[in-house]
């Protein structure tokens, strides 16, 4: 791997990052407010217009938990996919993946859990069995030629069992990458990680055998520190990062934790670097502030305000 952009301290940084937006998903999930489909679709594609080539699209997820996702089908049907760009979408099971089969969905992502309690407490079933649910799903979807994107959440911890063990992670991620997935998303789902406990994780899942470049990374800005955590996975090798448009979003089924990280306050940060995204962040922070406006209250992101006001 080629790392020879604006080196901190001795250490390279990667020449070019890609970055999930997970906005249309993970973003609108936790919204208040919901928005009719023809809405998520214009999101979408003002999404990829600004340059993002992999968007985090819809889920079929069992609309009494999510409802603001309910119409998936409807959303999927309304996108012109574009040439090059990947829309993966949240499966919870082998129903949903027939769905997605049915729709030409390409891309699916599954989603497992490191800590004990967050699955009891979460009504999502293929978090409550993770990995039994979880193996059907994957093997049928790569036999179908699908991509496979591993969710895995509370990888720094939860409401209820406070902070995980590194050595609790890495088992979950090997056997996630054992059931096929071809890319680990490692969550902070209630946004309490730092930047040594981002290290330490990373390091002991490369020692573990699991490559940097399999490895996304997915913070919360519950207490500040996801920018901190992004360029710590940064200087650790990850090139894959998620985010959310505006920082909108959030786990529905915890109540501590706050937005992702938002899109344009990590492109602003990695364009400064010199790093290459392929993202336009005016385009960015346009679509975001036209999200803002339909969602009724302003975007938490930083960079949005600072480029609007």
């Amino acid at each position: 791997m080629d790392f020879g952009v604006t080196p901190l301290d001795g250490l390279p940084l990667p020449p070019r990052v890609t970055i999930c937006e997970v906005g249309p998903r993970d973003g609108l999930q936790n919204e208040s407010r919901i928005l009719p489909f023809g809405v998520k679709a214009e999101f979408v594609h003002r999404l990829v217009d600004a340059g993002n080539t992999v968007v985090e699209t819809a889920s079929f997820e069992n609309p009494v938990w999510v409802p603001q996702l309910a119409d998936a089908d409807d959303l999927l049907r309304a996108i012109t996919p574009a040439s090059g760009v990947r829309y993966p979408v949240l499966v919870p099971d082998e129903r949903g993946l027939d769905r997605a089969l049915d729709l030409g969905v390409t891309d699916i992502a599954v989603l497992g859990s490191v800590a004990e309690t967050f699955p009891r407490c979460n009504p999502h079933p293929s978090v409550r069995e993770p990995f039994e649910m979880l193996a059907a799903v994957v093997a049928r979807a790569r036999e179908a030629g699908l991509g496979v994107r591993g969710h895995l959440s509370g990888c720094f911890g939860d409401p209820w069992d406070g902070q995980v063990s590194t050595r609790h992670v890495v088992a979950a991620a090997t056997r996630m990458k054992a059931l096929g997935c071809t890319e680990l998303s490692l969550g902070d789902t209630i946004g309490i990680a730092t930047p040594g406990q981002v290290a330490a994780v990373l390091d002991a899942l490369v020692a573990a055998g699991i490559g940097i470049d399999e490895i996304a990374v997915h913070f919360h800005d519950t207490y500040g520190q996801a920018l901190a955590n992004a360029l710590t996975a940064l200087r650790r090798g990850v090139t894959t990062f998620d985010a959310s448009a505006g920082g909108v979003g959030g786990c529905p089924y915890t109540g501590s934790a706050t937005g992702n990280l938002a899109t344009e306050d990590l492109l602003w940060q990695l364009h400064g670097l010199g790093i290459d995204t392929g993202i336009d962040l005016q385009r960015m922070v346009d679509t975001s502030t036209w999200l803002a406006e339909r969602l009724g209250r302003p975007s938490p992101s930083r960079t949005v305000t600072a480029l609007t006001s």
